[in-house]
């Protein structure tokens, strides 16, 4: 199953939040393929919890944010360390503006998977708001394990230039465009004619 991004289609790139991601394929964000499928005889056994998982994403993309955190309950009723589970409810408490709710579920999601980049990137939306210095660490390590995370460079480069580090700003902003030129269009004006898809001196390093 794929990574829901609804909630980002609906509102601007400065508070963009990552959505629902799937389990039954074990937390792939990419579809399986006929190929990559198993065989109808050695396809593992779907568990209640993966049932429940999968119900309460559905119900999510339905709208359905009260039933959809129901069945996200349920799933930490039978397995307490679901990563999935709580991250999905810190996305429905994101979506309804619950700041510090949606904070506790990605900190209980992060307990079980430190590396869990979805909820490592909501999380810094949150904290840009309260405390934009460990903001801008958690977009650093975001786009340290991924170099392609164009939104978390996009991100970086706002919370920077809120420090005025313009120089460091310019170059997270080039560094989304490279990685993907249409987030170009969300670029602040002033740095939108430095940020470019094609490779400058400065990417080679980061101004301080």
């Amino acid at each position: 199953m794929g990574l829901w991004t609804g909630l980002a289609a609906a509102v601007v790139v400065a508070n963009m939040a990552t959505g629902w991601v799937h389990l039954l394929n074990g937390g792939s964000t990419t579809m399986p393929t006929a190929e990559s499928r198993p065989a109808a005889g050695a396809a593992k056994p779907v568990s209640k919890a993966e049932e429940l998982l999968q119900r309460g994403i559905d119900q999510g993309e339905n709208k359905d944010f009260s039933g959809a955190a129901s069945s996200f309950r349920q799933v930490l009723d039978l397995d307490p360390i679901n990563k999935h589970a709580w991250y999905n409810l810190g996305v429905i408490a994101q979506h309804d503006n619950r700041t510090a709710d949606a904070r506790a579920a990605y900190d209980h999601a992060l307990k079980v998977d430190p590396d869990f980049e979805s909820a490592l990137y909501n999380k810094a939306i949150l904290l840009e708001s309260s405390d934009i210095d460990q903001a801008i660490a958690i977009y650093r390590r975001i786009v340290s394990a991924d170099p392609k995370a164009a939104t978390a460079y996009l991100h970086l480069g706002q919370a920077l230039a809120k420090k005025d580090r313009d120089g460091e700003a310019e170059d997270a902003f080039g560094l989304a465009v490279r990685a993907d030129p249409s987030v170009q269009q969300f670029v602040p004006e002033r740095f939108r004619d430095s940020a470019s898809a094609t490779p400058t001196a400065t990417q080679t390093g980061t101004k301080r």
